[in-house]
Order: structure tokens, then sequence, then C-alpha cells
């Protein structure tokens, strides 16, 4: 199976350079408990990728909370900033992210985090992942993202930085979440999705292609410089 050529590389953060969903559920999850709501699979896949803000309207929303989007909001951001100090890495992550860098390939990420929170999440990775990526846009906090994934903007956004200003079409994404894949999709790049397990069949669709884990993914494919 060959696919089309690329010559920059955007990640996503959360659930695919470290392991902080599985936190983020529970936070979702004890905050709804606490007015005897359940934090239900549709519902994740609603929120997976999307910006704070957003996540707030869709939880509050969803589960019918009795809260603002905004009481939401902070109350979700003080148990980020306590839970997430140092979550860990995904499989394979530093190994692809040091090849690619090795190799001279141009590669940035696209988070729907804040700012505040990346830098806290990604402190302790810094020096071993973090500092490879030539820039890093933050979909929470950053003015030019307009709106969030599945929107194109934060991929779109994203390129734009690179010095060389690719063409999306020389872009290839790599995400976890159904809502992230779509925004690469209507980006105009290629996506590779590394979903979770409880991400079903149908929202896997989209992608041009899906993996287990990034350390099956094969930059050949691509034509990208392949792993020795």
């Amino acid at each position: 199976m060959q696919f089309k050529k690329v010559t920059h590389v955007i990640f996503d953060m959360d659930g695919l350079l470290i392991e902080s969903e599985s936190v983020y559920d529970k936070i979702i999850g004890d905050i709804a408990a606490q007015f005897g709501k359940e934090y239900s699979a549709d519902i994740k896949l609603k929120i997976l990728g999307t910006p704070e803000p957003d996540t707030a309207r869709i939880a509050v929303t969803e589960m019918q909370l009795p809260l603002s989007p905004e009481e939401f909001l902070a109350d979700y951001k003080q148990r980020v900033m306590k839970e997430l100090q140092n979550p860990e890495l995904m499989p394979g992550a530093k190994e692809l992210v040091r090849h690619l860098h090795k190799n001279d390939i141009p590669i940035a990420v696209a988070t729907s985090s804040s700012q505040e929170s990346m830098e806290m999440k990604t402190k302790n990775h810094y020096q071993d992942v973090f500092r490879f990526f030539h820039h890093i846009v933050c979909g929470s906090t950053d003015t030019e993202v307009k709106h969030g994934k599945p929107a194109p903007d934060i991929f779109l956004v994203c390129a734009s930085r690179f010095p060389d200003k690719p063409d999306p079409s020389q872009c290839l994404v790599l995400e976890d979440a159904p809502n992230g894949v779509v925004g690469a999709i209507r980006a105009g790049m290629q996506a590779v999705m590394v979903p979770a397990k409880y991400v079903g069949e149908e929202l896997r669709k989209p992608a041009t292609l899906v993996l287990e884990s990034l350390n099956d993914f094969k930059p050949e494919l691509f034509g990208l410089p392949a792993r020795e």
C-alpha cells in the first residue's frame, strides 16, 4: 500500500504522545459523579480531542450538569493541574520523534490543550521528546485557531508556522481522536490514526491508515526515511 509522499509531520499530543486521556476521563467522570451523572462512552467520543471550552460545553450539555460551562471549566482545569503533573509517554512516541528529527524531517505539535496545561504536561519529557519539535500550537489558547477540532483550523495554522510554509497536502498528521482525524482530512492532509480501543470501526473510517501503536508506523510508506 503506497500513500502520497509528505515532507512534514504534525503530531497530536494527548493520547498520542502522552498517556493523558485516562486522566481526563477520570476527571470528567469524577465531576459528573458529584451530580449523580455518568460519563458514558458516547459522550467521551464527542469530547475526545476538543479544546477545553468545547469540552466544558459538551460535558455540561450532554450530561445536563447543574453547572455553567465556565464553572465546569474552572473545576476541570484545577484538577488537570493537580493530576497531570507527570504523564507517561505513549509506546513508540520517543523513538519516532527522535527518528524524524535525526533525519531532518520538520515536525510540530497541534494540541487542543492550553499553553499552560501543555507546558505542565510536557515539562518532564521536554529534554527527551518535546524539544525536538519546531513549534507547538495550543488550540485552547492560540488566538489564530478560531475553531477547535474537528474543524481544520489548528492543522492549517500549524502548517503555516513551518519556515517553508508547506502545502497542507505535504503534511502528515498523527492522531488518536476521531475529531482530530476529521480535522486533518478537512485540512487537506493525510491522517494516521492510533485510536483507543473503545473507538469503533465507523469512527476509524475517515483515517488514511489505522495503527495499534506508534511503534507500527512505517515512515517509508509516506516517502519519509525508513527507521534503521
